[in-house]
């Protein structure tokens, strides 16, 4: 079976106002983001890649517009199952007062009872991306052979859901998992098992580095790196 590129679309207009995108239409990426884009042809030059797909938004095909132009035999395909989730009444809010919500504890520690008013549970969510996946590797292996290499381009809660189901862990384990703006994940699927090959990959180490608290606010380590215990509803937008 193929070895599936995850590629997170570059950082957002809405990752640098702090507010939860979503669905929402007319988020794109922010001169960063671009310019993230714009490295992963670079990044990925090594790989033979077989085919694209894309989630539907627009920051996501915007992520692989480069990759595309530099590959120009490189067919693309639109996989709606693999868009953001649909956080309903959630989405265009602001990161800071959603948190909050008491459903965000819910978000937080016990995702798989987690649904969003007027939207989908964190359940369907990653259900959806999984089955694409699953379809994906199917028509891929039967088109291009065992041991192809696609990428696709979709969100960080998306992505992260894929590595839980990736690594046989529960859903409510998922927040665990960091994945920043336009990293890169590989995951091999066998008949047998998936091997997890890299996790939120950027090729930058600033990431790591510890961030200026806010006076007087407590310092708590986290996957995030931003000071709190939480995880970044959506996925963050990564280093400042």
């Amino acid at each position: 079976m193929p070895t599936l590129i995850l590629v997170r679309h570059g950082r957002s207009t809405a990752n640098t106002a702090g507010v939860l995108a979503g669905r929402t239409p007319g988020v794109l990426l922010d001169e960063r983001g671009t310019d993230q884009a714009a490295a992963l042809p670079a990044r990925l030059a090594a790989l033979g890649l077989a085919v694209a797909v894309s989630s539907p938004l627009e920051r996501c095909r915007q992520t692989l517009r480069p990759l595309l132009e530099a590959r120009p035999g490189l067919a693309v395909h639109t996989e709606e199952r693999i868009s953001e989730c649909d956080y309903g009444d959630w989405s265009g809010r602001k990161l800071a007062e959603l948190s909050d919500e008491p459903l965000m504890s819910v978000v937080q520690q016990h995702p798989s009872a987690a649904a969003f008013p007027g939207g989908e549970s964190m359940r369907a969510m990653q259900a959806r991306a999984v089955d694409a996946v699953r379809d994906w590797n199917d028509r891929v292996t039967a088109e291009h052979g065992e041991d192809a290499t696609y990428v696709m381009c979709s969100h960080g809660d998306i992505i992260k859901s894929l590595v839980a189901d990736a690594l046989g862990m529960h859903l409510d384990l998922f927040q665990r998992i960091h994945v920043d703006p336009c990293s890169v994940t590989a995951i091999r699927y066998t008949r047998l098992r998936p091997f997890l090959l890299r996790v939120g990959d950027t090729g930058d180490l600033t990431p790591l580095a510890p961030r200026e608290q806010p006076a007087g606010a407590d310092a708590v380590p986290s996957a995030a790196g931003d000071g709190t215990s939480d995880a970044a509803v959506g996925g963050g937008g990564g280093a400042p």
